[in-house]
Order: structure tokens, then C-alpha cells, then sequence
């Protein structure tokens, strides 16, 4: 078992930035590839970013490329999502997720979740 805990969501305005944070505890988290997907109100779940478990690869989506980072502390069991210059359209529900392949996390079909962490986005 993996459990994930986000933190770092809250209101913001256009322009603007915010880190996400997820700690896992449970299961080596190291062997995990970790990702964040989010849903948006009225729309479906999807994939945002991935990294493999060693941090050496990251995945991006489209409209998320160039202004969110991904990143990993495996001494800190802890994944984060750097977000810059954020839009009306980035508001959602984001969701940690961890895998034991990356492209489950691309897929929407990872492992574990957590319980996610509210971003707004003001204009």
C-alpha cells in the first residue's frame, strides 16, 4: 500500500504561480513512478505530468508544457509540481498519483491516488 497526501493548492490569480507537494508513505516510494493528473468541473479526469522513478524522464501534456515542472526528492518520498504562470484554465482538482509504470500515469490509470488539492485560478 501507498498513501499520498497533496498540499499546496489554494486560490491564485492569472499570471501567477503555485507549488504542489505530495509525500507518500507506505511502499518504496522509489520504485514508483509519480504523476499528477486533474479534473476541471464538468469535465474528465486527465494527465498532466509524469516522472519516472529515478527522475530521469518527465512527460508532459500539451497544454501544461513550458510552464509546469515536475520533480521528485526520493530522500524526502516526496513528488512535486512546480506550476508558473498559471491560467483561468488550469483551475481543478489536482491529483497525485504513483505507478509502477509511468504510462499508467499517462493513461489515467495509475496505482494510488491521493485525495486531491484544489487550484484556483482567477482572472
Amino acid at each position: 500500500q501507498v498513501q499520498l497526501v497533496e498540499s499546496g493548492g489554494g486560490l491564485v490569480q492569472a499570471g501567477g504561480s503555485l507549488r504542489l507537494s505530495c509525500a507518500a508513505s507506505g511502499r518504496t516510494f522509489s520504485s514508483f513512478a509519480m504523476g499528477w493528473l486533474r479534473q476541471a468541473p464538468g469535465k474528465e479526469r486527465e494527465f498532466v505530468a509524469v516522472i519516472t522513478s529515478s527522475g530521469g524522464t518527465v512527460y508532459y501534456a500539451d497544454s501544461v508544457k513550458g510552464r509546469f515542472t515536475i520533480s521528485r526528492d526520493n530522500a524526502k518520498n516526496t513528488v512535486y509540481l512546480q506550476m508558473n504562470s498559471l491560467q483561468r484554465e488550469d483551475t481543478a482538482v489536482y491529483y497525485c498519483a504513483a505507478a509502477n509504470r509511468y504510462r499508467q500515469v499517462v493513461g489515467g490509470a495509475p496505482d494510488y491516488w491521493g485525495q486531491g488539492s484544489q487550484v484556483t485560478v482567477s482572472s
